[in-house]
């Protein structure tokens, strides 16, 4: 029986970490579009509060994943590399759009963050074998 003499190692740490600190990062766009959805003039609704929804539902499943990896549940590993999979499209549309500035450290931050969670620190601290 070998007993593992590092159960948070630093990949791990650093993954929830940036988790983390994208549940704030997007927590404060849920903030600013409902500041916004209270101040517009004229605004479709339904549409401006679906998309606040959605802010404010990516910044808690962020945040919450996030406490589960740092309580080393297994299973929070795949939602979260789905979530970072998904700053890849938004990166590219933002490069595409003439906003290459911020899509391309977000495309970055989303392959660095899956890296993380895949590494063999972190599969070890999981319990992936």
């Amino acid at each position: 029986m070998t007993i593992d003499s590092d159960r948070h190692p630093t990949t791990l740490s650093w993954a929830v970490r940036l988790l983390r600190g994208e549940a704030v990062a997007l927590g404060l766009v849920a903030a600013w579009l409902i500041w916004a959805d209270l101040t517009a003039d004229a605004t479709d609704l339904p549409s401006a509060l679906l998309v606040t929804a959605f802010a404010l539902g990516g910044a808690a499943a962020l945040w919450a994943l996030g406490g589960a990896l740092n309580r080393r549940r297994a299973g929070a590993r795949a939602p979260a590399i789905v979530l970072q999979l998904m700053l890849l499209p938004v990166g590219w549309f933002m490069i595409q759009g003439g906003m290459g500035w911020l899509g391309v450290p977000l495309m970055a931050l989303g392959l660095g963050v899956s890296a993380l969670l895949v590494s063999t620190p972190t599969n070890r601290a999981l319990g992936f074998d």
